[in-house]
């Protein structure tokens, strides 16, 4: 029998590690006292979430917990009924695979449709790579956007990467954007070869993990260094000026 809950009822955005990191070093003690007190979890990936929910605290029984899929497989008509507790007074949890929920992540629809419907949404802190890599990037933090993944034909992401090198040095304005994986060291060949020699370019790869790696320096400076292999590594480019 589902207890009544000791938190206000809302939505919330619940932040996960960025990879095999401890809990403790980046999440903060209140989004514990969240969790185990919200049995409606709205999640990327139901296996992932319970083995997150585990670490958090292990007492937490996994089998009175609803969880509701949200990928890019969800049919989005179903994203509202995935609220639907909060019309009985029940929180609703939002988790994504890595970092924070909502932001480069489909959980965005859902806090749309909440936001939309008056209920109250509340984010909790947890590290978000894209925040974090502009703060160890030393480019312009005042002004950057971030830009998803870049088209795959190199045709097209080196015209792309042009264009955004040009509002790097008219607007002053630092753009991010990230690649699969194991195409990371293809993405940073591309980059080196189509840049201005004068502009910056940053690296960040496993963010508050033990492989952590940020780096910026000049592309002219970035064709006399060596990448390390981010094959299997998360990771954020970021040009600026």
């Amino acid at each position: 029998m589902e207890t009544e809950s000791k938190i206000e009822t809302a939505l919330y955005l619940i932040p996960v590690t960025l990879g095999e990191t401890e809990i403790t070093r980046v999440l903060p003690s209140y989004n514990r006292d969240v969790i185990v007190n919200v049995k409606h979890f709205i999640v990327e990936n139901i296996r992932s979430a319970r083995r997150f929910l585990k670490k958090v605290e292990k007492s937490i029984d996994i089998d009175e917990l609803t969880f509701y899929e949200l990928n890019r497989h969800t049919d989005r008509k179903f994203i509202a009924e995935y609220l639907e507790p909060l019309k009985n007074n029940k929180p609703v949890g939002i988790i994504s695979e890595a970092g924070c929920p909502a932001i480069a992540d489909p959980g965005a629809d859902v806090v749309a449709i909440a936001q939309s419907r008056g209920y109250k949404v509340v984010p909790l802190v947890g590290p978000s790579s894209i925040i974090m890599s502009v703060m160890g990037s030393g480019l312009n933090g005042q002004s950057f956007a971030f830009n998803g993944y870049l088209p795959v034909e190199d045709g097209q992401k080196i015209k792309t990467l042009k264009k955004l090198e040009n509002k790097v040095w008219n607007e002053d304005q630092t753009q991010l954007f990230i690649e699969t994986p194991y195409r990371n060291a293809k993405m940073f060949e591309t980059i080196v070869s189509a840049l201005r020699p004068q502009t910056k370019l940053c690296v960040a790869a496993g963010i508050t993990c033990p492989q952590e790696y940020i780096k910026t320096m000049t592309i002219a400076k970035w064709k006399q260094e060596k990448l390390p292999d981010f094959a299997k590594i998360p990771a954020i480019f970021l040009i600026g000026k």
